[in-house]
């Protein structure tokens, strides 16, 4: 049964392991937890050991390293990835995440509360107005985060069409081996999605905003003391706003929805008692986490019991393995949309834990509590079609209907 495991890579998985990694997880958390898909390079999939380096002052985050040969030193995709906050360290990532916390606070995430109930609503809407039938991601998931965090940055409606395939262009980029075909839509992307943030800086420097309810005017101006973003930073670090809070929160939901239809008394629990809406939306989290895969760098030896990680060996965190380790969860393939404690890795942990996850917790509780309340009848209709690729998991198509 686990004959594959000797050589397993994240590269070529073996078959089934995209519609369902979560056994070929438990084979490797119990026969080989810190496994080597290389030479230099370590899969990690036991929560105590994901936590561990999560937290260790020698995990590094930069990865000009892993990037120069992978991307192309001084492409499109290089600069941006290696610009963005979540791969660089400290002084630039304290840096970065002073200035997005800032404008990321929580009386900014209170005043978004109403804006994002309003869009679900006026989703859900439309969707009955169309019918009975809907594909969960399209017409709603998908919309959700690229409306919110467009909003944050003040992105005219008119320019936030292409604001999807960009951000899944760059983050396919990121993938353990993308093609050239793949590479090359990224660098696209990066191109076109930075020229217009370029015109949009232009335009909201002439005329700013409010900043404490524009994200963008904020992030301009800087800090009172005068630390600011240069002009590369602040691009890259907006485009970087719009992945992250698009790709999270999308499969978030899309994953959380599928979960719940086919484990249908969990669903029909959600419709019975909303007050568990914030613990089943960590529960979702840890069940489905809607990024599978993290990545450090060795930048001095690094100890785990029984084994020394190398300086300069290259690290993945298998998220979606360390989130259902019975060690720490369980019956950790159960859907429990009540379970207590759930310390789940979704997030990531320290330091670089994720800078918009109250953003993502807030859009999945009001669309999950949303689609409870007004389609409790709410079933899968036909086949969802799976993303392919392995470091996020989530939908292209989810097909429901009421």
């Amino acid at each position: 049964m686990t004959s594959w495991l000797p050589a397993f890579r994240l590269a070529a998985p073996p078959p089934g392991f995209i519609d369902d990694p979560y056994p070929f997880y438990a084979a490797l958390r119990e026969h080989a937890p810190r496994h080597r898909l290389a030479a230099d390079s370590w899969l990690l999939t036991r929560h105590d050991d994901v936590s561990a380096l999560y937290r260790h002052a020698a995990a590094s985050s930069n990865k000009r390293r892993e990037f120069a040969p992978k991307f192309g030193a001084g492409t499109p995709l290089f600069e941006h990835h290696t610009t963005s906050l979540v791969f660089n360290d400290a002084p630039l990532h304290t840096r970065v995440r002073r200035l997005l916390m800032g404008a990321l606070n929580q009386r900014a995430i209170a005043r978004m509360e109403a804006g994002v109930a309003a869009l679900v609503e006026s989703l859900i809407d439309e969707m009955q107005a169309r019918g009975s039938h809907a594909d969960l991601i399209g017409d709603f998931a998908a919309r959700i985060p690229v409306e919110v965090i467009g909003n944050l940055l003040d992105v005219p409606h008119a320019e936030r069409g292409p604001l999807r395939d960009w951000s899944l262009a760059i983050l396919s980029a990121l993938e353990p081996q993308p093609g050239a075909a793949v590479l090359e839509r990224g660098h696209t992307a990066v191109r076109e999605f930075s020229a217009a943030l370029d015109s949009l800086v232009q335009r909201r420097r002439a005329a700013p905003g409010d900043p404490e309810a524009d994200v963008l005017t904020r992030l301009i101006q800087g800090e009172v003391n005068g630390e600011r973003l240069s002009p590369t930073e602040l691009v890259h670090n907006c485009i970087f706003l719009l992945n992250a809070g698009h790709e999270t929160t999308t499969n978030l939901i899309g994953n959380g929805v599928h979960a719940l239809l086919t484990q249908r008394a969990q669903y029909e629990r959600l419709v019975a008692e909303p007050a568990l809406l914030p613990t089943a939306a960590e529960e979702l989290l840890r069940f489905e986490s809607p990024l599978q895969l993290n990545n450090r760098v060795a930048a001095a030896p690094i100890e785990l019991p029984g084994c020394v990680v190398p300086a300069g060996h290259f690290i993945t965190l298998a998220i979606g393995a360390a989130n259902r380790d019975p060690a720490v969860f369980d019956a950790p393939d159960r859907l429990d949309i009540a379970r207590k404690p759930n310390h789940h890795l979704a997030f990531g942990h320290g330091a670089h834990a994720c800078a918009g996850m109250n953003v993502a917790r807030l859009e999945a509780r009001i669309a999950l509590g949303a689609l409870a309340r007004r389609l409790p009848a709410l079933m899968l209709d036909g086949t969802p079609a799976r993303d392919m690729r392995v470091r996020f998991r989530g939908f292209k198509r989810l097909p429901v209907r009421w």
